[in-house]
């Protein structure tokens, strides 16, 4: 069994099985909406696609950011403590980089899985059940490097322990130069101010016994189930 880390989502994957990381907020967020009673979520690339899909969905919420900025006419944002309890069946969501991200993963890989600390050892568990290699593909920001999404891919290597890539130890190495998970997520200035209770929220590490995955597309939104 082997582990790859992608960095980028336009980097070149290859693998059975892609774990998606975009901790700061999107995977976490699904994450919790999936734990917290939403039966699935639809990926959306695009505002005008998820705001489509909306109006042909009655039981659903739209959600979604832009640079961690709520959507405007959107019902929520992409905030993770926004999805405690089920509001509705479906959240359709919208972000500025992972539910792209997912959208890729899902073209190159048999099998997607949505990883955050959040849901730590769900994913980490779920993986070493496949024993089949697996690439860890970071959402970043706007197509560039981002260290939280680095780091959270570093901890997941660590707990893997398989064989890995010149990649998968370098994001191992990000991992280990943190003290803590909010070190690692704090490394980079992120988004507009006011997001910290966000950020200490997806620091919790394997708080959610779940694991998200992609199950099919639906028009062009990826469907996202447990």
């Amino acid at each position: 069994m082997l582990v790859d880390v992608a960095f980028t989502p336009a980097e070149r994957v290859s693998a059975p099985v892609a774990i998606v990381v975009d901790v700061l907020r999107a995977t976490s967020t699904m994450a919790q909406a999936l734990a917290g009673g939403y039966r699935r979520v639809l990926c959306c690339a695009e505002i005008e696609e998820a705001r489509s899909l909306r109006a042909e969905l009655p039981n659903a919420l739209v959600g979604g950011e832009r640079k961690a900025v709520r959507i405007e006419g959107f019902d929520v944002g992409a905030s993770p403590r926004e999805f405690l309890e089920a509001r509705a069946e479906t959240l359709i969501l919208t972000t500025t980089n992972g539910t792209r991200t997912i959208l890729t993963a899902a073209e190159a890989c048999e099998e997607v899985l949505l990883g955050s600390l959040l849901n730590l050892d769900a994913v980490v568990r779920a993986v070493l059940e496949r024993g089949r290699d697996v690439v860890v593909v970071c959402a970043g920001f706007q197509a560039a490097f981002a260290i939280d999404d680095a780091y959270c891919a570093g901890r997941i290597v660590q707990l893997v322990g398989a064989e890995r890539t010149d990649a998968a130890i370098a994001a191992e190495l990000v991992a280990r130069a943190f003290p803590d998970a909010w070190s690692g997520l704090t490394a980079r200035t992120y988004g507009p101010p006011g997001l910290d209770e966000d950020i200490r929220f997806c620091a919790q590490e394997s708080v959610l016994d779940v694991v998200p995955r992609f199950s099919r597309m639906v028009g062009s939104a990826a469907e996202i189930t447990l």
